[in-house]
């Protein structure tokens, strides 16, 4: 798979374009393609670049669970910690139906405001994903609206540090405006659903200069009355250096279009270059 070799890739990368903040502070690679956690994008931005650098960064991950599998490969640029520009490619499989849905999910960041270390208040950024789906007929089939869709949000993001017995603690709440089922992978939308306003959030304890520990929540709409369920995971990060980062998590995701108990694993390696 494509995705195997873009994840090789990605173990060469050893040395970063930018470096002017701290290690970790970027967060790690959302699998819509920002800077964030896993599932729930940040106020910060991605990469190491201060107001007169910029970096390009690439990413990779996979996350299995009981009855599907999500592959997620993308690209990421930082421009003067300034703006964020995103590409990510997903492979949904459904290996009982034999049957694979693709998306592509580009994406805009702005940071508005601070800096999540050194302002008194968090840091605040608004994004949009674009997402278009390369075939519908799922979609469709079980009754979304649309096999496009714009997500609107604005997170806020606040490393605090030394602030639980000497360790470091971050937190972020996003506030996402979008209509799209299961992050889009099942269209956007139904009938009688409108876009509606989802809480997400993240906190995590690092327990050293490498290593965190969090926790994450995502919010998700119910518009095709399938039983959707709110996404949760565990995870732990690794940040050896500045120029790689990889993270595995325990994932719940509930029901996925009426199968319930999709629990698993996520792994995602990000590289920059």
């Amino acid at each position: 798979m494509k995705w195997v070799s873009f994840l090789a890739t990605l173990l060469f990368c050893n040395t970063a374009l930018a470096g002017g903040k701290l290690l970790a502070t970027p967060g790690v690679s959302q699998i819509e393609g920002s800077a964030g956690g896993g599932i729930v994008p940040w106020a910060q931005l991605a990469g190491y670049a201060s107001e007169d650098e910029w970096s390009i960064g690439a990413f990779c991950s996979r996350g299995n669970v009981k009855n599907y599998r999500l592959d997620v490969c993308g690209v990421q640029g930082n421009l003067f910690n300034r703006i964020e520009l995103s590409y990510a490619e997903q492979e949904f499989e459904v290996p009982a139906l034999n049957t694979r849905i693709e998306q592509k999910v580009s994406g805009v960041k702005v940071r508005l405001y601070g800096d999540i270390v050194y302002s008194d208040w968090p840091q605040l950024s608004v994004g949009i994903q674009h997402k278009s789906l390369k075939d519908g007929k799922v979609a469709k089939l079980l009754g979304a609206g649309s096999t496009r869709g714009d997500d609107i949000y604005l997170a806020a993001s606040k490393l605090h540090l030394g602030a639980l017995n000497g360790y470091n603690w971050f937190w972020n709440i996003t506030a996402r405006y979008s209509e799209a089922n299961q992050t889009g992978l099942l269209g956007f939308g139904a009938k009688h659903a409108d876009k509606s306003w989802l809480l997400e959030a993240s906190s995590a304890v690092f327990l050293s200069r490498e290593v965190a520990l969090g926790v994450e929540f995502r919010e998700k709409p119910n518009n095709l009355g399938l039983g959707e369920s709110h996404w949760r995971d565990i995870f732990i990060a690794w940040f050896p250096n500045k120029s790689l980062n990889v993270t595995a998590a325990w994932l719940d995701l509930g029901s996925i279009a009426g199968v319930d108990q999709q629990t698993g694993w996520y792994v995602s390696i990000t590289g920059y270059f």
